[in-house]
């Protein structure tokens, strides 16, 4: 069938019709708004279907294995994936941490250095490696100066009550818990500005105007329930409060770790001023190749696909 005689056969030969996403994520204050979305029926469930997986290394899988088009992930999270072979490129800006990702530990280590010989638990294949670095330089302690305990995080709350670590590096929600549990912070992401970046990226197969709808769809429903967030946040934190396991105020006090870009500053990191996301993005991907996290630098001519953000800021889609 020639294409003009395609067009004219539409919608059964398929080619220009919007293409529903998939989305996996696994939970995290920063996506969390994408699900009240969900929840609250601004998202539509023919166009956009959330995946959720139980941790980070579930989401990279589930997009590697072809099973989902895109994931919410840690930028060096993406660097990774794009390192195995995997183009997939950035389109929106969920969060910075600024505190929401930390070390905790046992009351008896006092400080980093104490951290020696001692037990630390981490997520492999995740940001968690990268934090590891960061807080064993901080240390003045080299990996083979502690012993290192690789646990995804939807089992860290159990591995601190088991006793089976000494410290850990986690992060909301579940550092909200394990801080109730006796837990005391060692680190957080306050001490490491712009090394926790968490975006929304989708497979290049996916980046093209089958599901360029969809793909819209999706960022303009997160900026709605970021909206509501704001300007309602006890009842946003309530709506919240179930997929996050905490309780309203801690939902609350999970988001003071966050810097959450809404629509226009997503444009101005993507977009506008994108060479500073640029910047440090081949920061990271430099101290990854350093750590033999990556077997090689990324390209990072493709990493940013601006175009599904909204321009017109000022506008309200809330109707």
């Amino acid at each position: 069938m020639s294409f003009f005689a395609c067009v004219l056969a539409m919608p059964a030969c398929g080619l220009l019709i919007d293409k529903p996403i998939a989305v996996a994520a696994h939970v995290w204050p920063g996506y969390a708004p994408m699900f009240l979305a969900q929840d609250e029926g601004w998202l539509n469930a023919k166009q956009v279907r959330l995946v959720q997986t139980r941790n980070a290394t579930a989401s990279i899988q589930a997009l590697i294995n072809g099973e989902v088009d895109g994931a919410a992930l840690t930028l060096d999270e993406v660097l990774k994936v794009r390192s195995m072979g995997l183009p997939v490129s950035v389109v929106m800006v969920f969060n910075v941490s600024a505190g929401a990702d930390m070390l905790l530990a046992d009351a008896s280590i006092k400080n980093l250095p104490e951290l020696k010989g001692k037990r630390i638990g981490y997520e492999p294949s995740s940001v968690g490696e990268v934090m590891l670095i960061k807080i064993l330089q901080m240390a003045h302690l080299t990996k083979k100066e502690v012993l290192l305990v690789p646990i995804n995080v939807d089992q860290h709350h159990q591995a601190w009550r088991n006793k089976q670590i000494d410290a850990i590096i986690t992060y909301e929600p579940v550092a909200t818990l394990l801080l109730t549990q006796g837990a005391h912070k060692l680190f957080d992401t306050r001490q490491a500005p712009n090394m926790v970046i968490d975006v929304l990226v989708l497979r290049k197969d996916a980046l093209n105007f089958r599901y360029a709808t969809s793909i819209r769809h999706l960022i303009s429903a997160h900026f709605r329930a970021l909206r509501h967030l704001s300007h309602n946040p006890h009842d946003a934190a309530y709506r919240m409060a179930a997929h996050l396991g905490l309780g309203v105020q801690q939902v609350l006090g999970a988001y003071k770790g966050l810097q959450l870009p809404d629509a226009a500053n997503n444009y101005r990191l993507l977009a506008a001023d994108k060479q500073l996301f640029l910047n440090s993005a081949h920061s990271l991907a430099t101290l990854m190749f350093e750590h033999q996290l990556i077997k090689q630098p990324n390209d990072l001519s493709s990493l940013i696909r601006d175009e599904y953000l909204p321009r017109d800021f000022n506008v309200n889609h809330d109707e």
